[in-house]
């Protein structure tokens, strides 16, 4: 089966965001549209020639005609073996992690995380390099020329190759090994966890839900939670992987994972209650009548990393991406370790991991990970809440309680005005920028201003500037306000808005939410006049 070179004609949309390409499934059913961009990936990938490929994506829509495609074209462009996951599946923080173990030239993950998906629901496809990360701007900026500059794409033309059954074949002079999606993950997995201690507390019956949203992480789920560690049947919910999610939104927070979040507020609560999103690399965590913050639980874990046996030493450094809250900040301080603040992306942790500067890190969108891989991870968040419970005795809602009794709370909450004209969620911005110089020592509502500024991050590592990466009002009375345009959906903008306040009188730590951000709320709304600006009187998701 000879190569063979197909002329093409660039697409002019095909310019990666901070997670890759994302756009619409019918966009990517486009003649030629995945073979152009895979071809420009591929292109960018200095001496690729005899090294390894790892390919896999999250299951939905079109997965496995992408991966039959991506290996064809692998094929022709001199990688010597791909690494791809049986059935096509691959969970992001388990492709970071096969990457790293076999030495690999890189990744292509295909996804759109928590984006939903099915014949009219989302695609991506993103590259991760030889570090297991998401590549960085540089990488992505020469991904993006290249798509506008392609006359011809290379392809091994033949049939598809069965991607059911583990081991090896060859597509031309390329060996394509067919791998167990899980293997690599679990055995990593046991060298950081007390497996051992969760096995005991699931013996002594402990009790959890695991909604893996019908998403890739249902394999992974119930290999460990019902195979290692024997949890009961039916812990794992929607533990089969589906093109369309089963419907869901694979989004893990109360909104999307409302079944669960309910399940957990009632009097039939298990011990604890996760979730994780399409590609594995988000989590949930609800404690029985108590739902926990992604902010507050990386805070919790870099409190407690250390009783897991792959952080007994303690933590070199921890980081969080502006918008999460400053929990997490509070921890680092008592630790006497750096705290780190980045913009949004997973890309901006990889040169602090690589650094050996941190080990943990995370975001507030429901994000946590740490140097085990350069991707966030889902699965990994829980299971170090598990070890946590198991070596501490402890309810998972008295953890909770306990770290605001020393640390504080920092009240928080999300508001999402999705898909709207994105000419106006540009004037919004632009108007908010417009007002930074005069906002400082004015009096908006109860609250006065301290400091307003658009964060500017210069990498400890590598000294690169980013611009513009959110909008932060901070106040004299303890709290902040954010505002950013997500990178990550496909179609028209959506505006965050980022909303907190830090209380740490014993009396104040648990009153409702609404009650203590409403006077932040009613000042970020006018701030930023959203409901002139954007025609939405509400949020379309508040998390």
């Amino acid at each position: 089966m000879p190569a063979t070179s197909v002329p093409t004609t660039p697409y002019d949309d095909q310019k990666p965001g901070t997670s890759g390409l994302r756009k619409k499934v019918p966009v990517f059913q486009q003649a030629r549209y995945v073979e152009n961009f895979v071809q420009a990936i591929i292109d960018c990938i200095p001496d690729r020639a005899g090294t390894t490929l790892v390919l896999g994506g999250d299951g939905r829509f079109l997965n496995r005609e992408v991966v039959q495609t991506t290996l064809k074209i692998a094929a022709a462009n001199g990688f010597a073996r791909v690494l791809v996951g049986r059935g096509g599946l691959l969970s992001t923080p388990a492709a970071s992690c096969v990457i790293r173990k076999h030495g690999a030239i890189g990744g292509i993950i295909l996804s759109a995380s928590h984006n939903p998906g099915g014949p009219e629901g989302d695609f991506g496809i993103k590259f991760n390099t030889a570090n297991g990360g998401p590549a960085p701007e540089t990488v992505t900026a020469a991904i993006y020329a290249r798509t506008k500059a392609l006359t011809e794409y290379r392809i091994v033309e033949g049939p598809d190759l069965d991607l059911d059954t583990i081991g090896e074949t060859r597509i031309g002079d390329m060996t394509v090994a067919v791998i167990d999606p899980v293997a690599d993950y679990l055995a990593l997995m046991r060298e950081l966890i007390d497996f051992d201690a969760i096995t005991r507390l699931f013996g002594g019956g402990f009790r959890m839900r695991f909604d893996a949203m019908s998403a890739v992480t249902g394999p992974y789920a119930h290999a460990i939670l019902e195979g290692v560690f024997g949890a009961e049947a039916g812990t794992v919910l929607n533990g089969t992987p589906r093109e369309d999610f089963g419907g869901h939104h694979p989004d893990p927070n109360p909104v999307h994972a409302h079944d669960l979040y309910e399940l957990m507020l009632s009097e039939a609560a298990p011990n604890l209650g996760a979730a994780s999103d399409g590609d594995g690399d988000r989590n949930m965590i609800v404690a029985p009548g108590l739902f926990v913050t992604p902010s507050d639980s990386l805070a919790i874990l870099a409190a407690h990393a250390h009783l897991a046996p792959g952080y007994a030493k303690g933590l070199a450094g921890v980081a969080r991406s502006m918008p999460t809250s400053r929990a997490l900040d509070r921890v680092a301080a008592s630790l006497g370790i750096p705290a780190y603040e980045t913009p949004t992306g997973w890309k901006f942790f990889g040169n602090l991991l690589d650094a050996g500067l941190i080990t943990l890190c995370g975001e507030e969108s429901a994000g946590t990970g740490s140097n085990h891989v350069r991707e966030k991870d889902g699965l990994w968040a829980v299971l170090i809440w598990l070890n946590i419970l198991a070596v501490t005795g402890k309810p998972a809602q008295d953890v909770v309680r306990d770290h605001w009794a020393r640390f504080g709370r920092d009240y928080y909450t999300r508001h999402d005005y999705e898909e709207i004209d994105a000419e106006a969620a540009k004037r919004l911005m632009d108007g908010l920028r417009a007002k930074l110089a005069g906002l400082p020592g004015t009096k908006l509502g109860d609250l006065t201003v301290a400091a307003a500024d658009d964060f500017r991050y210069v990498d400890p590592v590598d000294v690169s500037v980013t611009e513009q990466q959110g909008v932060r009002v901070t106040f004299a009375e303890d709290a902040r306000v954010v505002y950013r345009l997500s990178g990550t959906g496909t179609a028209g903008a959506t505006l965050r808005v980022y909303i907190e306040r830090y209380e740490s009188a014993p009396d104040r730590l648990e009153l409702p939410v609404a009650e203590v951000l409403a006077p932040v709320v009613k000042v970020a709304n006018d701030l930023a006049d959203i409901a002139a600006l954007t025609g939405r009187s509400e949020p379309s998701v508040i998390t």
